[in-house]
């Protein structure tokens, strides 16, 4: 017989996703400061930029932990509309903000929107809701709506945000448990258009080179990836300092965003990681819990759909770290700079501690 958590085991859901973003704070400002002084003359403003959304992200958690989620299974459709929408609208010029050869944001003067974050959310609300019911002959239904997302959000590009949705939608699919047979068709599929992506872009079949070799290009498409090696190397076990840094002197692309872990790593070191991932760990492991103890069906659909959008996120960004996997471009939940991730993942947050709620073991 398994044993019942208590009612404190609520208390982790969410105050270890502030710490964590806590903690997210202080390293987003030490690897911005330098670039943001350069771009806008003010060390902190990502900083502040970044204080906001948290603030605005654990307000939506604990509104959305009062709101009954099975209330979202008559907002599922809207959810995935809005989002299919804004997904067609960032890709139209002058609308969908281009930066670094790719168009994922949407400027509405006072803050920028990444439409793919929403997908990730909507993917969850949507799948889980659709899949309550135990109806059959649904998979080929579910593979055209994949299909639409991952080809919109491959026009972008951003294969990260793309893998990270297949991933969502097959774990949502198997934890509904219906007609699991034909997921043996997405293993040729896969292995095919991940071929074929890499294939007809020059730029993904160096990165994939620059994975396997990353002496290959020292000064162009291995740069990050040396770069973000070195910053490890730099840390060694207990890390140089706080403050320390030597790669945020713009030596390494992306510092306060998806590379963030890298400057993480040389600040803090070996000990210091450990201790940072083992909060990742314990936080997983609570979410876990809610989704094996929620009460009903559309509840553990959801709390499964909310472990895979953190476990594929954590598990992905790491492994492009240590270049266990190629560099993706997905955020490290909490910590990486980012508004739409960070209120998108605590809009989650909010949804899992309503479920905890509804569950007679919290």
């Amino acid at each position: 017989m398994k044993k019942k958590p208590s009612r404190s085991n609520l208390w982790p859901i969410f105050t270890l996703p502030i710490l964590l973003s806590a903690i997210g704070l202080f390293f987003v400002f030490e690897s911005s400061a330098v670039r943001s002084l350069r771009e806008t003359d003010n060390s902190f403003h990502y900083l502040q930029m970044q204080s906001i959304w948290l603030i605005l992200g654990i307000i939506v958690m604990f509104f959305l932990s009062v709101v009954d989620y099975h209330k979202f299974y008559y907002l599922a459709f809207f959810i995935m509309f809005g989002t299919i929408f804004l997904l067609f609208l960032v890709l139209v010029p002058h609308v969908g903000q281009q930066a670094g050869g790719a168009r994922r944001w949407i400027d509405f003067g006072f803050f920028n929107l990444q439409p793919t974050e929403l997908a990730k959310f909507a993917s969850i609300i949507y799948l889980s809701s659709w899949f309550v019911n135990r109806e059959r002959k649904r998979f080929f239904s579910f593979i055209i709506l994949l299909g639409l997302l991952i080809f919109l959000i491959i026009l972008q590009p951003d294969m990260g945000t793309a893998s990270i949705i297949f991933l969502l939608s097959i774990t949502i699919y198997f934890l509904a448990g219906i007609e699991l047979h034909y997921l043996l068709l997405l293993v040729p599929a896969s292995v095919f258009g991940s071929y074929f992506l890499i294939k007809i872009s020059p730029y993904r079949f160096r990165r994939l080179a620059a994975f396997f070799n990353p002496s290959l290009d020292p000064l162009g498409i291995t740069y990050h990836i040396n770069q973000i090696l070195i910053s490890l190397s730099n840390g060694g076990l207990f890390g140089i300092g706080f403050g320390g840094s030597r790669q945020k002197y713009l030596f390494l692309p992306e510092a306060h965003t998806d590379s963030i872990f890298a400057i993480v790593a040389e600040e803090i070191g070996f000990v210091g990681c450990v201790i940072l991932i083992s909060i990742f760990i314990i936080f997983i492991y609570r979410v876990y819990q809610v989704a094996a103890y929620a009460k009903d069906r559309l509840g553990r659909l959801l709390a499964g759909g909310i472990l895979a959008f953190f476990n594929f996120q954590i598990l992905i960004n790491l492994a492009g770290m240590t270049n266990l996997m190629p560099l993706t471009g997905v955020p490290l939940p909490f910590i990486s700079y980012g508004g739409s991730n960070l209120l998108v993942s605590f809009a989650l947050i909010g949804i899992l501690i309503n479920i905890a709620k509804k569950s007679k073991v919290y």
